[in-house]
This record gives structure tokens, sequence and C-alpha cells, in this order.
């Protein structure tokens, strides 16, 4: 006996206005959600034609540009999601001007503590680049196809107060944990509400050795007891520290300097 064979469905067109295979292909990548080829089709045809390209070369050139499109469009998601503050990239830093030694930069620049699970705990004066630097190795975290949740310590305070009512804080936690890296920034400068020191427990807690924590803080970690409740600041600074990258920043505020040279603002004409 036999079995039927399943008869093939002919090749699904799709009826353009003016009947032409150009506007065809135009209704095809609308249907397709093919937004980026769509865009290049204008360009890349003529000159295909014109240049007598090898059809497979034309498509490879299309499918190039939606590729590319999409990988642009997922990274501005990333950055988007991760909440950056000021958008600072290794763009604007300036190594030779930072206290910290261009050998370490450039390793941690690597980041490989991230892939490795490690911290990182950025410690130093106000203005000292503490912030900045965290910021660009954490889009250059986002460039390398991570992906990095950014929060400023009372962030997480409110954070908790949020879901404290419907005791849904472990499920957030759980969520941000998603993250290859997570950076909080701004520690030591006020004392921390209750709130946000349980908000940081939970988060080292969670992170402590399953991701990558990144903190900025005037205080050396080691004194977080001067800020939240001694019993909760050792719990938290020993997961933190366990497997840490300690950098110390030092010098003048680099704000002051500028503001003091005159260069903080633009001259007024």
């Amino acid at each position: 006996m036999t079995t039927p064979t399943a008869k093939r469905r002919p090749p699904t067109t799709v009826a353009a206005p003016a009947g032409e295979p150009f506007d065809e292909a135009l209704a095809l990548t609308r249907r397709l959600r093919l937004p980026y080829l769509r865009k290049a089709l204008t360009d890349v045809v003529p000159t295909a034609r014109a240049q007598r390209w090898d059809p497979a070369e034309l498509v490879r050139v299309l499918l190039a540009e939606e590729a590319a499109g999409r990988d642009e469009a997922t990274m501005r998601a990333r950055r988007r999601r991760a909440g950056f503050p000021a958008g600072k990239t290794f763009d604007t830093w300036d190594e030779n001007a930072s206290s910290i030694s261009r050998p370490t930069q450039h390793a941690l620049s690597t980041l490989e503590w991230v892939s490795r699970h490690e911290n990182l705990c950025v410690c130093g004066p106000s203005g000292t680049g503490k912030s900045h630097f965290c910021e660009a190795l954490s889009q250059r975290a986002v460039d390398r196809g991570m992906t990095v949740a950014w929060f400023s310590i009372e962030d997480l305070g409110t954070l908790v107060r949020r879901h404290r009512a419907d005791d849904s804080v472990s499920k957030e936690i759980t969520r941000i944990m998603r993250a290859d890296l997570v950076t909080v920034d701004d520690i030591g400068l006020l004392p921390i509400s209750p709130d946000a020191a349980e908000g940081f427990y939970r988060l080292v807690d969670a992170a402590y050795e399953r991701r990558a924590l990144a903190i900025s803080s005037n205080l050396h970690p080691s004194g977080l007891d001067e800020l939240m409740p001694k019993t909760l600041a050792t719990a938290t600074v020993d997961r933190l520290l366990h497997h840490a990258h300690i950098v110390v920043t030092q010098g003048d505020s680099f704000r002051l300097t500028e503001a003091t040279a005159g260069k903080g603002v633009k001259p007024l004409t």
C-alpha cells in the first residue's frame, strides 16, 4: 500500500498595483517584514542592473542590508533598555588624563571579567571619572552583544518600594539578573535609605558568581557600613568583593578643573 504524497502548493505571489516585478518585490518585503531590505531596494537594484551583478550577489547584498539594519535596531533597543544616564563612551574618554593605570584600563575594557561573572568596584573622590569609566565599559558591553542594566543606588530603593506592595521584589531582581552586566552608580554621596540598602544587598546576593556587577562609589566598599546598617553592609561587601577588581581613582575633580580653567561653558557671544 502506497502512501499518497502531499501535493506541493504553488508559490504564493503578491499582486502589485502596476504588475511590475519591482513593485511586487516591495510588497513582499512588507509582507515578510523586511524593512531594511525594502529601503535598500531602490538604490541596490538599479546599481545591480547597471553593473550586471550576478543574481546571487544581489541577493547577498540585500540580505546583508537587512541583517545590518536589524543589528543596529537591536543595539539601539539594548541601549534604551539599559537606561544609561549620559551616553558616555570611550570615544570621549581620555585614558591619559585618568588616574587609572593604562594597563588596568585596557585589561578591563576587554570585558573578560564580565564573561567570568566577576565584579568591578571603582572608588575615589567625586569628579575623578568613576561614572564615565563605568558607563564607557557598560556601553562597550552592549557593543559586544551583551545586555546591561544601569541603576543609581536610589533607583534600587524605588524598585524595592514599588514591588514590596505585591511581594514581587525577588521576581523583579530575577528579571534584572537576565542582564550580563549590572551597574550601580554613585554610591556614597548620601546615606543609603533602608529600601536602597535592601535593594543593593538583594542585587549583590543574586548576582554572586552568576552575573557581573560594576559599581562606582565615593567610598571604598569596605566603608559601606558608614552608609548602611553594619550587618547588611558586611553581608553585601562579603559577596561583592569575593570576585572583584578594585580600582581607586585619585586627583582633583575633572569638572572643577575645567570650570576654573573656563572650559566648563562656551563663551557668550
